[in-house]
C-alpha cells in the first residue's frame, strides 16, 4: 500500500526542511556507509522481515514501512551515539546521509520478504497447499509439490533478487531529475529524515521517537499478555474474542485486539480501511450466507471447509476475480499514463522564451538548493557498463541455475522472462512514481498464467509459480530502488552509496528473509485454515497456476458467472473513480482492498477500521498532532507485536504452551460429551 500524503508535501518536496542543507558538508559516498549503519540495518532488516512475514501469512496486506525504517534507524543510532558520548567516547556524527543509507538497506532487506513469495508463490508449492486443494482436484498433481527448504530458498533468492537493481540504474537521472517523478513514499521518508537532522525538526523528532518507544512497549506487553490466554490451537484467547456477539463471531465479525492490524489501519489511507470493511460486509455478511443456503443444489452439501468444489471455491475465485479486475485496470491505466507522460515530455520544446525577473531570497535559495541536489545526485556516477554487464551476467547465471531448482521451468523460458523484464520494470517503477502503487504482484500473475499455459499440465503449476517469482522479484526491486533514489536525492545522499546499500541490503535479505520465514515454518502450522497463519495467498496462487493449465470446468455451479460479475464490477468501479470529480471519487471503495476479506475473514478488516476511526477522531480533534505522531504510533504498534513473534516462536519450538485457554460459549449452551471433553482437555 502506498503512503497517503498531503498536497503541500508534494509541492514542497523540493525544499529541504530547515534550509541549512546548502551549507552542510556532505560526506563522501564511502563515508555514508558505516559499520554501525550496517549493524543497525541488519537488526531492523530482521525485525521488518518478521513483521512482513507475519502480515503475509495472516492477511496478505503489507503497508509501506519506509517511514518506520527511517524513524527506527534514527532512534537506534542516536541512542547509541548518545550512550557513547555519556561514556566520554568520541563518535562520528550521525548525518542525514547515513540515516538514508540505513533506511535504504533496511527496505531492500525486508522487501525480499514480500517479493520472495514466502506468503504466495513459494509456499503455494508445499504439501499443505496441495492437500488443502485436494488430491482429486483436476490439475492438482502430487508431482507439483516442492516443500520449503532453507538451502534452495536462499539459493533462489540470490539468483533472482539482484537483477532488478541493475535493470534501471542507467535511467535514474531520467526518472528522478528529468521526469521529476514524485514517489510519495520516498518523498515522505526524505521529509522525515530531513526534519530529524535540522535544528527546526530536532524537538519534533525527539517527541516522535519517545512516542514510538511508548507504543512499542505497550504493544509488546499486550501481545505477551494475550499469549497467556491463547491455549493450544487457534480457538482460544483474545484473538477469538466475540466482541460483537457469538452470532456475528461465527461469520468472523469480531475485534481480535491485534496491535499490528490496528497499526496498519493508522498507516493505510481511510479509503483502504473502509474498502476492506465493506468487502467483509458484502462477503461474510451477505454473499456467503446466501450461497450457503444453496448447499445441495449449487454444490454438494457434505464437502469439507476447504474443498474447492464447495463454498471454499466461491471464496477463493471471487476474491481472485476482484484482484485481477483491479490489477488489470490499474496496469492498463499505468501503461497509458506512462505513454502519455513520455509523449508530453518529448514534445516540449526547448526554445521557450526566457523571461528574466527578480527573485526574492526564498526563491533564490530554493533554486540554489535544487542545483545542489542535482550536483550531488550526478556526482558519483554508476557506469553504464557496470549496469549492463551486471544484468547480463546475473541473467546468465540465473538462466542456468533456476531450471536446476525448478526443472519444469526450462532455461529458454527463464531467458525470455529476463529479456522482457526491464521494460516491465520500467513501467512498474514509472507507475509507482506517479501513483505510489507498485503492481509487482500483478506482473507476477501475468507471468504465472503465461508460463503455466505454455508448459501445460505436466509441470505447468511449478513452472508458472516459479516464473511468477522471477517477474515479481525484478519489477519489485526496481521500483524500490527508484523510490529510495528519490529519498536520497532529497536528502543529498550519493547515488552510488544508495546503490551499494541496496546491494548490501539485498544480500542481507537473501539470507535474513528465508531464515526468518524458517522460524515461522518450524514454529507454527503454516497454511492451517483454522490457525493464525492461514497463508491466504498460497491457495490463491496455486489455484491460479492450476487454472492456467486446466481451465474452469471443475468450479461449482454459477461460480464462474459470479466471478465474471465481480471482475467486471472491479473494472467499472475503477473507471468510475477516474471519471467523476475527485471530491466524490475519494469515497468510492478500492476493489483490491475489498477482495482480501472475501477469503480470510472480516476480523482483520474490523481491526483496521478501528485504527482508521482512531485516526479520523484524532485528526478531527488535533490534525497537527495526528500528522506528526500517527506514523510513530502505528510503527510502535506494528513493531511491538512483531518483536513478540520472536519469543512466541521460540516458546512454540520448545513446546511451551500457554497456561490458560479463554473460551466463549452461549450461556444456555449444553455441551455434548465430545465437545465438553475437548474443552476441558484444553483447560487441563
Amino acid at each position: 500500500m502506498g503512503t497517503e500524503i498531503s498536497e503541500p508535501l508534494v509541492r514542497d518536496s523540493g525544499k529541504v526542511t530547515g534550509g541549512s542543507a546548502a551549507e552542510e558538508a556532505i560526506p563522501r559516498w564511502k563515508d555514508q556507509i558505516t559499520v554501525r549503519g550496517l549493524a543497525v540495518s541488519s537488526l531492523l532488516g530482521a525485525l521488518f522481515c518478521i513483521i512482513t512475514h507475519k502480515l503475509n501469512l495472516t492477511v496478505g496486506i503489507i503497508p509501506s514501512l519506509n517511514v518506520a525504517a527511517g524513524l527506527l534507524s534514527f532512534f537506534l543510532v542516536k541512542s547509541w551515539t548518545g550512550f557513547m558520548s555519556k561514556l566520554g567516547i568520541s563518535v562520528k556524527p550521525f548525518t542525514r546521509q547515513e540515516n538514508t543509507v540505513i533506511q535504504t538497506c533496511v527496505v531492500a532487506c525486508y522487501g525480499l520478504a514480500f517479493s520472495g513469495g514466502f506468503g504466495s508463490y513459494l509456499i503455494s508449492m508445499d504439501e499443505r497447499t496441495y492437500q488443502l486443494i485436494g488430491a482429486d482436484y483436476p490439475g492438482n498433481r502430487v508431482q507439483d509439490v516442492k516443500n520449503p527448504g532453507l538451502g534452495w530458498m536462499i539459493g533462489f533468492m540470490f539468483v533472482v533478487s539482484f537483477l532488478g537493481l541493475f535493470s534501471l540504474v542507467p535511467l535514474r537521472k531520467v526518472m528522478i531529475m528529468d521526469y521529476k517523478l514524485t514517489y510519495p513514499s520516498g518523498t515522505a521518508t526524505a521529509m522525515l529524515i530531513n526534519s530529524f537532522h535540522t535544528n527546526s525538526g530536532a524537538e519534533l523528532a525527539t517527541k516522535q521517537v519517545r512516542c514510538l518507544g511508548k507504543y512499542l512497549s505497550a504493544s509488546l506487553f499486550w501481545s505477551c499478555f494475550k499469549w497467556f490466554f491463547s491455549g493450544i490451537g487457534g480457538s482460544c484467547g483474545f484473538d477469538n474474542f466475540p466482541s460483537l456477539g457469538l452470532a456475528l463471531y461465527k461469520n468472523t465479525f469480531y475485534f481480535d485486539f491485534c496491535p499490528t492490524y490496528v497499526g496498519c489501519g493508522l498507516i493505510c489511507p481511510h479509503i483502504v480501511n473502509c474498502s476492506a470493511l465493506l468487502g467483509a460486509i458484502i462477503s461474510w455478511g451477505f454473499l456467503w450466507p446466501f450461497i450457503s443456503k444453496h448447499a445441495g443444489d449449487w454444490y454438494p452439501a457434505n464437502l469439507g471447509n476447504n474443498d474447492f468444489k464447495g463454498l471454499y471455491g466461491y471464496k477463493v475465485f471471487i476474491a481472485i476475480s476482484l484482484i485481477l479486475g483491479d490489477g488489470l485496470y490499474n496496469l492498463i491505466k499505468i501503461f497509458a499514463i506512462t505513454v502519455r507522460e513520455m509523449i508530453n515530455k518529448g514534445s516540449k520544446k526547448s526554445n521557450i522564451p526566457i523571461i528574466m525577473e527578480s527573485m526574492d531570497s526564498e526563491t533564490s535559495n530554493v533554486i540554489l538548493e535544487q542545483r545542489r541536489r542535482d550536483q550531488v545526485f550526478l556526482k558519483d556516477r554508476i557506469p553504464l557498463w557496470v549496469a549492463a554487464s551486471g544484468y547480463v551476467g546475473l541473467a546468465s547465471i540465473s538462466t542456468m541455475t533456476i531450471p536446476a531448482i525448478f526443472p519444469p521451468l526450462r532455461w529458454y523460458l527463464v531467458l525470455s522472462s529476463y529479456i522482457i523484464a526491464p521494460a516491465l520494470a520500467f513501467c512498474n517503477s514509472y507507475g509507482t512514481g506517479l501513483t505510489d502503487w507498485s503492481l509487482s504482484s500483478t506482473y507476477g500473475k501475468i507471468g504465472l498464467f503465461i508460463i503455466a499455459s505454455l508448459v501445460g499440465r505436466s509441470g505447468g503449476v511449478v513452472a508458472g509459480l516459479a516464473a511468477s517469482g522471477v517477474m515479481m522479484s525484478i519489477v519489485s526491486t526496481a521500483a524500490d530502488l527508484m523510490q529510495d533514489f528519490r529519498t536520497g536525492y532529497l536528502t543529498l545522499s550519493s547515488a552510488k552509496s544508495m546503490f551499494v546499500s541496496q546491494l548490501i541490503g539485498t544480500a542481507m535479505g537473501c539470507v535474513v528473509a528465508p531464515l526468518t520465514f524458517w522460524l515461522f515454518w518450524t514454529a507454527f502450522d503454516i497454511g492451517d485454515p483454522d490457525g493464525p497463519y492461514k497463508a491466504p495467498y498460497a491457495v490463491i496462487f496455486r489455484e491460479m497456476a492450476i487454472l492456467g493449465t486446466e481451465g474452469f470446468s471443475e468450479l461449482p455451479k454459477h461460480c464462474l458467472a459470479i466471478c465474471c460479475w465481480f471482475f467486471i464490477s472491479a473494472l467499472l468501479i475503477n473507471l468510475l473513480r477516474d471519471l467523476i470529480p475527485k471530491r466524490v471519487s475519494q469515497f468510492i471503495p478500492i476493489p483490491m482492498a475489498m477482495a482480501v476479506p472475501f477469503y480470510i475473514g472480516a476480523y482483520f478488516a474490523i481491526d483496521m477500521f478501528v485504527g482508521t476511526v482512531i485516526l479520523f477522531v484524532w485528526e478531527s480533534v488535533n490534525r497537527k498532532d495526528a500528522e506528526d505522531y500517527a506514523g510513530a504510533v502505528a510503527s510502535g504498534l506494528i513493531c511491538g507485536d512483531g518483536i513478540w513473534t520472536i519469543p512466541s516462536a521460540l516458546l512454540s519450538i520448545f513446546r511451551i504452551n500457554p497456561p490458560i485457554c479463554m473460551y466463549f460459549l452461549p450461556s444456555a449452551c449444553t455441551l455434548d460429551l465430545q465437545r465438553g471433553s475437548q474443552f476441558f482437555e484444553r483447560l487441563a
